[in-house]
């Protein structure tokens, strides 16, 4: 009984994630995924880890690194995890909640909306600067509404799920 939970628990959880990769990319992760899980558990842990790395040439990694390592998971590795995090990885982007706690330094009434001028000056003016062209392009995908803010809860989500919410 039990391996059919853990199945049922799998596709409804996370079908989400097998949509990002095709079909051959998938089975691609499946190999590494078996390759690294040394004790065939169906988990990565640290052993796994250090198995991997040692299997690699590098034979004295240290205990902190392998918890360092397992610690950005959310969750025990197994295949779903993984894929999730490669995901996440490959996409390029930071989890949402990331993004959307960078924004809200911008917004310290916590509205989930910016002045539009002002993200933009401040986008063109601090840190990793904007230019004008990639400021335009961000507001031609994300328009602000007709007050000029600039839903940033929003953008976050497309950012990272790639399409908007339904309201």
């Amino acid at each position: 009984m039990a391996p059919k939970r853990a199945k049922k628990k799998l596709d409804s959880g996370s079908s989400n994630v097998f949509s990002i990769f095709e079909q051959s990319q998938i089975q691609e992760f499946k190999e590494a995924f078996t390759i690294m899980d040394q004790n065939r558990d169906g988990f990565i842990n640290k052993d796994d880890l250090r198995g991997t790395f040692a299997a690699l040439g590098r034979v004295n990694v240290n205990t902190e690194e392998l918890e360092e390592m397992i610690k950005e998971s959310p969750a025990p590795i197994n295949f779903t995890v993984f894929l999730t995090m490669f995901g996440e990885k490959l996409k390029g982007s930071d989890p949402e909640e990331t993004i959307v706690n960078a924004f809200k330094i911008f917004d310290p009434e916590g509205k989930g909306i910016i002045d539009a001028e002002y993200i933009s000056k401040m986008l063109k003016t601090q840190a990793d600067r904007f230019t004008p062209e990639e400021c335009k392009q961000m507001f031609e995908a994300f328009p602000p509404d007709v007050a000029g803010n600039l839903d940033y809860k929003n953008l976050c989500y497309v950012i990272t799920h790639g399409e908007e919410k339904e309201e």
